[in-house]
């Protein structure tokens, strides 16, 4: 049996090293990721961090860290179209009030700075233009839920009373307003119909609106909002319905 020794030549000995730094390096590769979640809870010692969102009804956890310290954070996840993540935190304390921050993410690096202290109410978010649109709503929300907060509270002082006109007339005035709640809605979301949260808002907020208002949402969105995930899933919601609906 013949025994072939090959000799290798200095200059094919680098290009044989050259060429498997290349393959470590392309195996070693970091992942990239459509949305970074960077930022820091301000006083957390110890605890867990959750980057969450909804996946067929149900909340799921895509990535977490764990804070021993350092109370910075970084959260991955990939995404098909602008959506709704959750940063929840688990305190090991078993406290489960407050410790959840929703914010719409996006395809880029999204800042989260709070506190543990005030870990809902001190959150700022930046780097989503959506958000800001988000935020912009929910400052208008939270004056038609105090003034419907205003109505209950009077109309049970009214009913305790015995004051049946004055009891009928806040339920005509709290009828009132939740028609122009549903209206505000309606053109916030027309508004917006170039950006995600025209469809999330239709379905989350006027979800059982008359279905020609969800209707009118649905064909006022760009193509581009139309393929997105809640694009799809108000259109889908309307057919349902139709197809409830008596002839």
């Amino acid at each position: 049996m013949r025994i072939f020794a090959i000799q290798i030549q200095p200059d094919m000995r680098f290009s044989i090293i050259f060429f498997s730094f290349l393959l470590l390096a392309a195996c070693s590769k970091t992942k990239t990721y459509d949305m970074t979640v960077t930022g820091e809870v301000k006083g957390l010692k110890k605890g867990m961090l959750y980057l969450q969102k909804i996946e067929d009804t149900l909340l799921v956890s895509v990535d977490s860290v764990t804070i021993d310290g350092d109370a910075q954070f970084l959260l991955h996840s990939d995404l098909e179209s602008n959506e709704v993540f959750y940063l929840h935190l688990d305190k090991r304390d078993g406290t489960t009030e407050n410790t959840t921050i929703p914010f719409f993410g996006e395809k880029d690096t999204v800042k989260i700075t709070t506190t543990l202290r005030k870990f809902v109410a001190d959150a700022k978010i930046k780097g989503s233009e959506i958000q800001d649109q988000l935020n912009e709503f929910w400052s208008m929300n939270t004056k038609f839920n105090e003034k419907r907060l205003d109505y209950i509270k009077a109309l049970f002082e009214a009913q305790k009373d015995g004051d049946q006109a004055k009891a009928d007339l806040i339920t005509e005035q709290m009828n009132s307003l939740l028609r122009r709640r549903y209206l505000y809605v309606a053109n916030f979301a027309v508004t917006h119909k170039e950006s995600e949260i025209a469809p999330y808002l239709a379905l989350t907020e006027i979800y059982d609106a008359h279905v020609k208002l969800l209707d009118t949402i649905n064909n006022s969105l760009t193509s581009e909002v139309k393929k997105s995930k809640y694009g799809k899933e108000l259109d889908a919601y309307i057919k349902q319905i139709k197809a409830t609906e008596p002839n």
